[in-house]
């Protein structure tokens, strides 16, 4: 792990114990989000929601997560057509050298 998950991690545990949750529920969603950019995420969620159940912490951490996963099926969605454009348009070798 490096310096700045660490940070990140922090954070939204610090965030989720001032909510009075316990701070394994900050834990397993930092580990369940995976990047400090998702952390932060959360983290600013919890100060301007500041949401009242633990149900409702764990949505938005799961809201969180499928629009990761929408965007990195975009991305390859993206990658797969730019090949497949690059095949129509220059042959299964791949583009001829000028």
């Amino acid at each position: 792990m490096n310096a700045e998950w660490t940070q990140a991690k922090n954070e939204l545990v610090a965030a989720i114990r001032e909510l009075g949750f316990p701070e394994e529920l900050g834990v397993q969603i930092a580990r369940q989000l995976g990047s400090p950019k998702a952390m932060y995420r959360m983290t600013a969620y919890l100060h301007n929601e500041k949401p009242k159940s633990a149900e409702i912490v764990v949505d938005e951490m799961l809201a969180i997560c499928s629009d990761i996963e929408r965007w990195r099926e975009k991305k390859a969605a993206e990658e797969a057509n730019a090949k497949y454009n690059e095949i129509l348009n220059y042959g299964i070798g791949g583009r001829e050298s000028d």
